[in-house]
């Protein structure tokens, strides 16, 4: 046990002293390698919470029920359901019971929008760190190049090469630490945008296939 917690306070104080050796830029990149962790773990939640990754099964049996006219069965599998799917399905079909065409379409783009706004929000702070990231590792090289070499002017004959290639070192430490940050936020972001598309596609279908069946009888609307 004592040996693991040797291991572990010299592993500690080794990144300490690499984030020192660093400058301000990569204090910052540290920063932004904390938001980036807990920007994915919380995406990750929220698209569970939506129901991103529970297949819809629920949701296309109850598009079924629909267009063989069980209404009444199709609105009860949704009833409830916390899923983006089930919930636009649920809107679509209240509406197509109670509106006409026209202002059906509206209120299901409506929640559809909605949904899909949930679905995607965090994504522009994931872009921006994918963005920034590198950005902020070559301004920390550039500002390390700048220091090194300014010593290397003020030592004149009497430089060390090894000093001088200890300072290159350091400063392109912070352009290593960047694109250790952007890489899984650009990761990250791929995957979290093929899964909102393959929600809006879903999504999109499965309202479609609602208002291509014709009614049983007529909207309440219409019936007035």
């Amino acid at each position: 046990m004592n040996e693991i917690w040797t291991g572990l306070r010299t592993d500690l104080e080794g990144g300490w002293e690499v984030i020192s050796m660093g400058g301000p830029a990569i204090w910052a990149i540290a920063a932004l390698s904390v938001i980036t962790l807990a920007l994915i773990l919380w995406k990750a939640w929220r698209l569970a919470l939506l129901g991103a990754w529970n297949g819809g099964r629920r949701t296309r049996r109850a598009v079924e029920q629909w267009g063989a006219g069980q209404e009444a069965e199709a609105l009860a599998l949704v009833e409830g359901r916390r899923s983006c799917r089930a919930r636009l399905v649920q809107a679509a079909m209240r509406a197509r019971r109670d509106f006409d065409d026209a202002a059906a379409q509206a209120e299901t783009e409506r929640v559809a929008r909605a949904l899909l706004a949930r679905a995607r929000t965090g994504l522009r702070p994931l872009e921006l760190i994918a963005t920034i990231a590198p950005l902020l590792g070559l301004l920390g090289t550039v500002l390390g190049m700048i220091a090194a070499f300014q010593a290397l002017q003020e030592a004149g004959s009497r430089a060390d090469p090894a000093a001088l290639a200890g300072g290159i070192w350091e400063a392109l430490l912070t352009t290593a630490a960047g694109m250790a940050v952007a890489i899984p936020a650009s990761m990250a972001l791929t995957w979290f945008e093929s899964v909102a598309d393959r929600l809006r596609h879903e999504m999109e279908d499965a309202a479609t296939r609602i208002f291509l069946r014709p009614l049983a009888v007529e909207p309440i609307s219409q019936a007035a």
